[in-house]
């Protein structure tokens, strides 16, 4: 029994460690070392963004422009694309090619595939998704898009994966990073399809980097909190709080860290504090009860902003 309880007990401190190392990475990565542009360059001429029409997949385009490379912007609304590639090729002069195509949809891949031939894709950034329901509620009440948020959320990420992947597999380098969320961290009630449609996301990522780090290619996922775009509706940035062009020149510096990260200091310190809440709190009537109490607040303020 004494043998067990020790064994179990230099596991914990194993697991601590471990998440002590990726926190004092992101402090050294922070302060102390940026990632070259070079770097990125190095990987390949073309880099893939999904959902790039407007969030973090448009910061994603605009900052791997500025780094040197071309960019394919990947997204459902052509007006969007048509106008965030003129923005990037007069203001970066590298090269734009857009592809329209509605992720919420299984039949898009063909297509997908016979537009990117030819490219020498270094970086692919698998960042297109959908949120349900904004405010949070029960399963039941949330809209009847479980087919759609399935394809958005978890079929393009395969899907966009396997296209691109073996051609970074042939070449011996590559980067990909799929954008999940915070809310994947733990089961998430009242958001319950969003949060294991991203969890997907990270178990997925992480074990494929296990299949391909000899490879030579860097598969990570990404798991920020508040990040102000279209989708999460924040209206103001804090210290928690990102936008999305902070946010992603911050993630960028974090590419060689492992095959998880947060994306941000800031949300690597609130993961580490959340990671020491009981579940029992979260899985609580009192704290969905909070939940839904908070987010009325917020209808109001913004009802009244507007």
């Amino acid at each position: 029994v004494e043998q067990f309880f020790i064994s179990v007990g230099l596991l914990v401190c194993l697991a601590c460690l471990a998440k002590c190392m990726r926190f004092f990475k992101c402090i050294f990565f922070s302060f102390w070392k940026v990632l070259p542009s070079s770097f990125l360059q190095s990987m390949g001429q073309w880099a893939v963004i999904t959902g790039a029409g407007d969030g973090i997949g448009k910061a994603y385009s605009f900052e791997l422009a500025r780094r040197g490379l071309n960019i394919v912007l990947i997204s459902r609304t052509l007006a969007k694309l048509q106008a965030v590639a003129e923005e990037i090729e007069w203001t970066t002069g590298r090269h734009v090619k857009i592809i329209q195509a509605d992720f919420t949809k299984d039949d898009i891949y063909e297509d997908i595939e016979e537009n990117l031939k030819g490219l020498e894709i270094g970086i692919l950034v698998n960042n297109v998704g959908m949120l349900p329901n904004l405010l949070p509620s029960y399963f039941l009440d949330t809209s009847d898009e479980i087919q759609r948020l399935i394809h958005c959320n978890i079929t393009s990420v395969v899907k966009m994966t396997k296209l691109v992947l073996k051609h970074m597999d042939s070449r011996r380098k590559g980067l990909i990073l799929n954008i999940s969320s915070g809310a994947a961290l733990c089961p998430c009630p009242l958001y319950s399809l969003y949060s294991a449609s991203k969890a997907f996301v990270c178990t997925f990522s992480k074990a494929l980097q296990v299949e391909y780090r000899a490879r030579g290619i860097i598969i990570q996922v990404l798991t920020p909190f508040a990040v102000s775009t279209p989708m999460t509706k924040y209206l103001n940035t804090n210290l928690i709080t990102k936008s999305a062009d902070e946010f992603v020149k911050e993630s960028l510096n974090y590419v060689t860290i492992g095959d998880e990260t947060c994306g941000s200091l800031a949300h690597e310190v609130l993961a580490s504090f959340l990671s020491l809440v009981p579940s029992r709190v979260f899985y609580s009537s009192a704290f969905r009860r909070l939940l839904l109490t908070r987010y009325a607040d917020y209808l109001k303020q913004n009802a009244n902003i507007r």
